[in-house]
């Protein structure tokens, strides 16, 4: 394991005694330290860490720690190693990081082990922002986040059917001007549309079940329900047949229904009918009318 090696830690995730022990017993104490705060959750800390040198970055905190370091790590000889201390924790999920166990996390890091993803980037008003999970509107993965825990140990899949029907009913439908790749615009209607490098939330469930961390593609949900069928078909669709279904038949494709629709795509252009509430991996950056999205291949290493 390198020397040279960057902490960036959002303070109100973890204790800072404790990760400073367990850092400096795991990875040793040659080790340089960046706190994030309110008006830069870690792009800037990230920026300086690789201008300092180091050459493996840790984000220590939830998911929007790890994609505003992941953002400037992107495309350099950095790698970034995950403590998950959020929420959703999505990144951490997809790669099998230990979760809520500090020196576990540490521990796989100073392994040494390492693979490339992908990273996603969407431009609105022509700024772009890096993604490391999805981006989109309407029924989403913070849902499934917050979905009712008594519920999940009492009822388990069950809760998730409950915690999309309390999303669904809230939606509503808009028109979207879609652009695949170099494909001619399409005019579709839909409530929720999901741009995303990787699709397993919570509890298991795949939003995105095609979705590959490396695989130089981009996945698109298109949920398009109307009327009380069509919810249920929705509701089917997520949980049996790209969710319990997918566990017993590894080889098995996402499956589209009247009212889903998945796409994989390296570029996509979206403009909507009416602006709508968007967000970049979990947290909302207020209402957008057009975006572009695009897939940068190979653009990370991970630890």
């Amino acid at each position: 394991m390198s020397n040279t090696i960057g902490v960036v830690w959002n303070p109100s995730k973890v204790e800072e005694g404790e990760l400073r022990s367990a850092v400096e017993a795991i990875l040793g104490d040659q080790v340089q330290w960046w706190e994030t705060c309110i008006d830069d959750p870690g792009r800037g800390m990230a920026e300086k860490a690789l201008a300092a040198g180091c050459d493996t970055v840790l984000a220590v905190g939830g998911d929007g720690t790890v994609r505003a370091v992941a953002e400037a790590l992107a495309g350099s000889d950095a790698a970034l190693g995950i403590v998950p201390r959020g929420t959703g924790n999505l990144l951490a999920r997809n790669l099998e990081v230990p979760l809520d166990d500090i020196p576990a996390a540490l521990e796989r890091i100073a392994q040494g082990e390492s693979r490339s993803i992908d990273l996603g980037w969407v431009e609105i008003d022509g700024v772009e922002r890096a993604f490391a999970v999805m981006v989109g509107f309407g029924v989403d993965a913070q849902m499934l986040v917050e979905t009712d825990d008594d519920l999940k140990d009492r009822a388990g899949w069950l809760a998730y059917v409950e915690a999309m029907g309390r999303a669904l009913a809230g939606t509503e439908m808009t028109g979207i001007t879609l652009t695949i790749d170099d494909g001619e615009a399409q005019e579709v209607r839909g409530h929720t549309l999901l741009i995303g490098n990787c699709g397993m939330l919570q509890g298991g469930i795949r939003l995105l079940p095609d979705a590959v961390l490396d695989d130089g593609r981009l996945d698109l949900l298109l949920v398009s329900a109307d009327g009380a069928l069509q919810w249920m078909d929705t509701v089917r669709s997520v949980v049996w047949d790209n969710g319990i279904r997918r566990m017993f038949d590894r080889e098995a494709v996402a499956v589209s229904t009247d009212s889903t629709n998945h796409v994989t795509a390296e570029r996509i252009g979206v403009r909507l009918e009416k602006p709508l509430i968007f967000e970049i991996d979990g947290e909302e950056i207020g209402e957008v009318s057009e975006f572009t999205v695009r897939v940068q291949p190979a653009a990370l290493t991970v630890r």
